[in-house]
């Protein structure tokens, strides 16, 4: 293996959860009077934090999110989540793959640790990812595109960024990984590859993405 970790996203990469909480997402914010579309949703908030949904709208129209959104918004969300959650196809023979090697793993997610925690009970990940190995954007004062979150679980696994592999399928995502010093490896199962165009590799189904570890 050519790293010491591999730092995972966890939307769209580890649970196809984008679809659901992007459409989500753009619904709740066009009910509130800010239109919309699933696209807008995808270009603007993919792998964001959700502070970032608060200051881009702020930004646009000067008019600041009711105090409630992100408790609603995660409990539309984490409803979803329990109808309709799946692992993305091939995570779990991935993560089987690391674990057989001995090779350490962790996920670094913009979502919080409650929405993270959700998600793996809901598609069995949970048994890969104790607490030792989830960080979120509530761990770091700023979400990426930052590289906070990627250094944080680099130093709190004791590896080096620069030893350190990263899964991302947003563009934030591959900008705080670069930020980093950290090899980024970019899966374009939902994001058109020219928008990852700064990541190390581009990949698009996790077969793949075994061979361009090793």
């Amino acid at each position: 293996m050519r790293y010491d970790l591999v730092i995972f996203d966890n939307d769209g990469v580890l649970v196809d959860s984008e679809p659901i909480s992007n459409r989500l997402l753009a619904a709740y914010l066009t009910e509130l009077g800010h239109p919309t579309s699933y696209e807008d949703s995808l270009r603007d908030y993919m792998g964001a934090a959700m502070h970032r949904v608060h200051d881009l709208v702020e930004e646009r129209t000067g008019r600041k999110l009711p105090a409630d959104f992100d408790d609603v918004f995660h409990a539309r969300v984490f409803a979803a989540f329990e109808r309709d959650l799946e692992p993305v196809p091939g995570a779990v023979g991935l993560l089987e793959k690391l674990a057989a090697d001995g090779v350490p793993y962790c996920v670094a997610s913009s979502g919080s640790h409650e929405r993270i925690r959700v998600g793996h009970r809901k598609t069995g990940l949970d048994r890969w990812f104790d607490d030792g190995r989830i960080f979120s954007s509530q761990d770091v004062g700023r979400g990426k595109p930052a590289p906070d979150l990627f250094l944080y679980a680099a130093k709190r696994m004791g590896v080096a960024p620069e030893r350190c592999a990263v899964v991302e399928d947003s563009p934030l995502g591959v900008l705080a990984a670069d930020a980093a010093g950290m090899d980024v490896y970019g899966f374009t199962a939902m994001t058109p590859p020219e928008r990852l165009s700064g990541a190390t590799r581009l990949f698009s189904d996790f077969g793949e993405l075994a061979d361009l570890l090793v």
